[in-house]
């Protein structure tokens, strides 16, 4: 061949893959320097769970694990690698780890500055205390579609064990309903292992806590005996609709108890274990913790908190119509109640912020309560913090001291939950501070 036309299929070649491949990354790292500028103004650089690290003397640079995050801005590319942009927004798919074709990508927990308390768990999701187990939200995962897989292979496990109870005891009690508790009901009742399931909310666990119409991320879920949930967004109404379906089409309803709240395991001599619940005493030969992480809301301690006026959590906004109301936070909850609460008839809504900036909110949030308060739908006190709550009016006190009280019905505070350590630690349960490990 001439060699003339060996250089103009090269240059042709060369033209149809190389150039788009190079101008594919280009655009890959423009987009990494406008996330990194974002994540820099809004705090979102120090991650608050599971969350990629990057090897870099692995990484080739591919773009796989940039292209395929459902969240978009986690990861970015930068000479030629790929690195953590904003790994506070990272809710722990795993889809980039799995992607990488040279096992450069793991996800840890924590970081260097930033510890998270994680209970202690083998493979098959038991603690170190022999019968104990912990799913879900609780042992770190807290993605509805992980979470119910670890419901499911939490059960396989125990189905395996072929170790049935003795008449009177359950072969598992299940703490906690929301997708990780469901999918260990609904796999019990196929193996057809003796199980109670006690949720102290209502069913969906902290799901049905979420203000009305919040978007909860999923993907594909089969569930065996009802059908396959093909969503990847869905509505917290649509989903706790589905959930109550599925108890009623799988008959779990004699199975699952809401509205009871467990006070105390405690283990036999027999090596079985006794349940202390609202609902009496229970004895079983396994526990299966999937109680979430939030555990007890954080309360703000102060004057009048106990008073009936006071919530933490909002499930039906449209409850609320021609009332004063302070929310109380500035994480994704806070907005999003404060956005919800706005939205009703007549109500006049404060949002209550010790800083002087919205720190580690989703972007569409902080859009939406940008706009809120530019049209005076919700009115944002920056820098303050409730000090007193009274039948009909809030204390408050600004960063220089002073005082003023307003009018106000209703106090929601999103302060954030604490972890259930002493729950988990008189149960002999180990638990572990990571600091950016797996």
């Amino acid at each position: 061949m001439d060699l003339a036309i060996i250089w103009i299929v090269a240059i042709v070649l060369f033209a149809i893959f190389a150039i788009p491949f190079v101008r594919k990354k280009k655009d890959m790292e423009n987009r990494t320097e406008e996330a990194d500028i974002f994540a820099l103004e809004y705090g979102l650089k120090e991650p608050t769970t599971l969350h990629p690290i990057v090897n870099p003397d692995e990484c080739i640079g591919s773009g796989r694990c940039v292209e395929i995050c459902p969240e978009q801005d986690v990861l970015g590319l930068r000479n030629g690698q790929a690195i953590a942009v904003t790994p506070a927004n990272c809710i722990g798919h795993g889809l980039c780890e799995r992607s990488c074709p040279v096992e450069a990508i793991q996800l840890v927990f924590g970081s260097e500055r930033r510890g998270v308390d994680i209970p202690r768990i083998r493979a098959n999701f038991e603690t170190n205390v022999d019968g104990i187990y912990i799913i879900g939200e609780l042992g770190g995962m807290g993605l509805i579609r992980n979470a119910f897989e670890q419901g499911h292979q939490c059960v396989e496990a125990i189905a395996k064990e072929q170790r049935k109870a003795p008449d009177g005891v359950y072969d598992l009690l299940i703490v906690g309903c929301g997708p990780a508790g469901l999918a260990a009901s609904i796999y019990s009742k196929n193996h057809g292992l003796r199980f109670i399931t006690l949720e102290r909310e209502a069913l969906g666990g902290t799901v049905s806590t979420y203000p009305r119409k919040k978007l909860v991320m999923t993907a594909p879920i089969d569930i065996p005996g009802y059908r396959r949930l093909n969503y990847r967004e869905i509505s917290k109404e649509e989903l706790i609709s589905i959930w109550k379906d599925v108890v009623d089409k799988l008959s779990l309803d004699e199975h699952i108890h809401t509205g009871a709240i467990v006070h105390d395991v405690i283990r036999n001599k027999d090596h079985s274990f006794t349940v202390k619940t609202s609902r009496g005493e229970i004895k079983t030969l396994r526990v299966v913790l999937a109680i979430g992480r939030r555990g007890i809301p954080r309360k703000l301690n102060i004057p009048g908190e106990t008073l009936p006026n006071v919530a933490y959590s909002l499930r039906e906004p449209d409850q609320f119509e021609h009332d004063m109301i302070t929310v109380v936070g500035g994480g994704d909850s806070a907005v999003e109640a404060a956005l919800a609460l706005s939205g009703q008839p007549g109500n006049k809504v404060r949002l209550s912020y010790r800083r002087d900036a919205f720190n580690r909110i989703k972007p569409g949030n902080r859009e939406r309560i940008q706009a809120a308060e530019a049209a005076k739908e919700v009115e944002v006190l920056w820098s303050t913090n409730v000090i007193q709550n009274d039948s009909h009016e809030v204390t408050i006190q600004k960063e220089d001291g002073s005082e003023f009280n307003l009018e106000n019905d209703y106090l929601f505070i999103f302060a954030g939950g604490e972890l259930p350590t002493p729950f988990l630690k008189q149960m002999g349960i180990e638990i572990d501070t990571k600091f950016g490990e797996p």
